[in-house]
């Protein structure tokens, strides 16, 4: 769906029906984390600098639309082509937005309670992966600058599978090299296409939305949370 025709249906979309829970086959094994809004706060950064590109080409990109594309394989660039009907310099482009990016992030650290989060898991045994559908020198480099590199196992990428969320690859292939089930995963989202690809792999989501999704209905999550830091590991056994 292109973002004018979303646009358009969002005025009346309905709620996304409740999603079955999938079954769990005894206890919780590992956590995978998503990592754009997630871990860090990204989403803002990235939608702001696409938002500023947009609307200087005279098209508006609105935080309700950009929130349905979070976490997919959505490609701005093609859609602002396609809106206007030419091609357009995506070398100059791509490096302003990366600037824009870039200085937005510089300061940032880990979404709040994602250390603790992290400690706790690995104080109860639990073996932890990313699984993100940005690319790996976007997100291992991150991991890395926020020294959290110890805390995971794997780091799942959109070139590991080649497909995005909402399909569930990702997430099955971070719980394979885990060794674990899929139902003794936990995924943990922030955004509507990894709830539903969490849905799709047969695990149980936590979702804790980011300022660019808040305003999302997340029928079905397993458990909703404002932040992470209003719940423990330990509250996840329950």
């Amino acid at each position: 769906m292109s973002i004018l025709s979303l646009q358009i249906a969002l005025t009346a979309r309905p709620s996304l029906p409740p999603m079955a829970l999938p079954a769990a086959k005894g206890g919780v094994r590992a956590l995978i984390f998503d990592f754009d809004g997630l871990i860090l706060d990204t989403e803002v950064a990235i939608f702001d600098a696409w938002r500023e590109i947009y609307e200087d080409h005279g098209i508006p990109l609105t935080l309700e639309t950009w929130a349905q594309y979070v976490g997919s394989d959505f490609d701005p660039k093609v859609e602002l082509e396609q809106f206007l009907g030419r091609a357009l310099d995506w070398a100059t482009l791509t490096d302003r937005r990366r600037k824009r990016v870039n200085d937005i992030l510089m300061d940032k650290q880990p979404m709040p309670g994602v250390r603790e989060r992290l400690r706790e898991a690995h104080e109860h045994g639990l073996v932890c992966a990313v699984a993100s559908s940005s690319s790996h020198s976007w997100v291992d480099g991150w991991v890395d600058r926020l020294e959290l590199r110890s805390y995971f196992s794997h780091v799942s990428c959109l070139e590991d599978t080649g497909k995005a969320k909402p399909d569930p690859s990702l997430f099955l292939h971070a719980a394979a090299a885990l060794s674990v089930d899929p139902a003794e995963a936990i995924v943990l989202e922030d955004s509507l296409n990894g709830l539903r690809a969490a849905h799709a792999a047969g695990m149980r989501c936590v979702v804790v939305p980011c300022d660019v999704t808040r305003h999302l209905a997340f029928d079905g999550a397993w458990k909703h949370h404002r932040s992470m830091v209003e719940f423990t590991v330990p509250d996840l056994f329950v």
